[in-house]
């Protein structure tokens, strides 16, 4: 739960690790929390980046994060996040590519999961046009929730970067 500094440090380095969460709360940021504690990353002081892959990154989905570091510590990720009240469906969607140097991760959220996956998958080919890298891998994972109304509901999907650092 993010609380050991060794544990993980060989497999971790190098590696992003592609998350997901969901949960539904009292309140939006409540929810959001505890989604992030449904990926195992709650511990941490999340810092987004925009989307670039380092050239020598492996990314792995996994279901919930392994040990990343002390609590408290900060944490490079690109999120993908949504949050709602009403009784509707929310998705949240990350997408990546990479090849033989650095790839790109782009994210989006909405209602719509396929229209979520669609627009996962537009922005990775606008990204590709943009740059003269070989890329010959796509993976889209797009996370979904229904919420009943009761309280907020908050999906995410997440890319973490690595281990955690210091904050101080």
């Amino acid at each position: 739960m993010g609380t050991s500094g060794t544990a993980g440090t060989a497999e971790t380095a190098g590696t992003i690790y592609v998350v997901t969460g969901s949960a539904t709360a009292p309140t939006a940021m409540a929810s959001y929390d505890a989604a992030l504690a449904d990926a195992n990353i709650h511990n941490y002081n999340l810092v987004a980046v925009s989307s670039v892959i380092p050239a020598d990154a492996t990314v792995e989905p996994v279901d919930t994060a392994p040990d990343l570091g002390p609590a408290g510590n900060r944490l490079t990720v690109v999120e993908a996040r949504a949050t709602t009240r009403e009784e509707e469906t929310v998705s949240a969607g990350l997408g990546w590519t990479t090849g033989e140097g650095a790839g790109l991760f782009y994210e989006a959220s909405g209602t719509d999961p396929e229209a979520v996956e669609e627009t996962v998958r537009a922005g990775l080919d606008a990204g590709r046009d943009l740059r003269e890298w070989t890329f010959d891998d796509e993976q889209v994972v797009v996370t979904t929730a229904d919420c009943d109304g009761d309280g907020y509901t908050t999906v995410l999907t997440i890319a973490a970067y690595g281990r955690s650092e210091p904050i101080l």
